[in-house]
């Protein structure tokens, strides 16, 4: 039977919701479980405002207009990340400065970040890959020391936590996403967390296509009108019913997702000793909120020939991110430095498949390959 990199996973109550939303005759943005999941995200994690978002890539889109970028800006971020993160401050005009990735994690190399501020860097956007935190003591304390923002890029990385606070919480603004592939998910979707009362107010507007849309509908003010730029970042209150309803299971998705990733751990754990490969670093200050389980291999052919080999058994490991610095888009723009790490992650690292219902037996036979491919060499 295949096995498919990645599944979606329903609690049951999605479509039940859904019927709820649509009988409400509400089914625009912000209806009752939108304000549900707001509630849930700030009362379970302390974020000071969410906004439910159509997905992360508008929830960082909101950002950079919430910290003005503009032409000439410079953004720190890393370049083993998707296009949404750099995506969102190019569309404003400004230049994205790459950062390395760590020697063992494709995170952002912190002690890289200072040589790269200059009087035009406006923020800095960490990546928690993987759902695991970047140090982001030293990130704010870079922010701090040189007047920048932080935009957390949190896409993979709900219910994680980093010193036991959790991310999202750390930076001026922070973006998540509920895409299929997420372990919290909506089809699409994603959330703008605001944690800096500044942008309250501005972001509720740049949401609402620039309107005060929002202060009219709360009684605030007696006739709402175009006062800002802005766009349709709101998502349906359909969205949101589908989301709300995993959201009620979020202790349980949990649980089964990180022990998925402690079964896999646990059976290739010799090959890592062994050094066929190498499992992503994790300290004591960050947690693993098993959104992924990936490899390191060794070099490009040998990953090349674990994915053919695990394909032709129907079971469908992937790579992931390309070097953004390189990328067609962006060589030319790159100030040409040598991102040495990102581009060995970008060879090496392999994400089997991963996903809420897995069983043993999936588990079992993803390993097994594993296992047989590099007993035969």
């Amino acid at each position: 039977m295949k096995i498919p990199f990645n599944k979606p996973f329903l609690t049951g109550n999605e479509t039940k919701y859904i019927e709820d939303a649509v009988k409400s005759m509400k089914i625009s943005g912000d209806g009752v479980y939108t304000k549900k999941c707001h509630d849930f995200f700030e009362q379970k994690y302390n974020f000071k405002k969410c906004l439910l978002t159509t997905s992360c890539t508008d929830a960082l889109e909101m950002a950079a207009i919430l910290i003005d970028t503009k032409e000439g800006d410079e953004i720190i971020m890393p370049s083993y990340t998707f296009v949404s993160t750099s995506n969102a401050f190019v569309l404003r005009g400004a230049k994205i400065v790459f950062a390395d990735s760590k020697p063992n994690h494709p995170n952002i190399d912190v002690s890289k970040i200072e040589a790269l501020i200059t009087p035009k860097t406006k923020a800095i956007v960490p990546v928690h890959y993987g759902g695991v935190a970047c140090d982001m003591d030293e990130i704010m304390a870079l922010a701090k020391k040189y007047n920048l923002y932080v935009i957390e890029d949190a896409a993979q990385a709900i219910d994680s936590y980093y010193k036991g606070k959790p991310l999202g919480s750390f930076g001026h603004l922070a973006a998540f996403s509920f895409h299929e592939t997420k372990n919290i998910i909506s089809g699409e979707g994603g959330m703008l967390v605001i944690n800096d009362d500044q942008f309250i107010d501005r972001a509720e507007i740049i949401r609402e296509k620039g309107t005060n849309r929002s202060k009219f509908y709360r009684g605030e003010v007696d006739k709402y009108g175009w006062i800002d730029i802005g766009s349709s970042f709101l998502p349906s209150d359909i969205i949101a019913a589908f989301l709300f309803a995993q959201l009620e299971n979020l202790d349980e998705i949990q649980k089964k997702r990180v022990g998925n990733w402690n079964l896999f751990h646990e059976k290739l754990i010799h090959l890592q000793e062994n050094g066929c490969f190498q499992f992503l670093d994790l300290d004591e200050n960050q947690t693993n909120n098993g959104h992924l389980f990936a490899l390191i291999m060794n070099n490009l052919e040998e990953r090349s020939a674990l994915i053919d080999f695990m394909r032709k058994e129907e079971v469908m490991p992937v790579f992931h991110y390309l070097s953004l610095h390189k990328s067609p888009y962006y060589q030319d723009k790159h100030d040409g430095r040598e991102l040495d790490n990102c581009d060995r992650f970008a060879d090496t690292l392999l994400r089997l498949p991963f996903y809420h219902d897995l069983s043993k037996e999936d588990i079992e036979k993803i390993t097994s390959l594993v296992i047989r491919f590099f007993d035969g060499k």
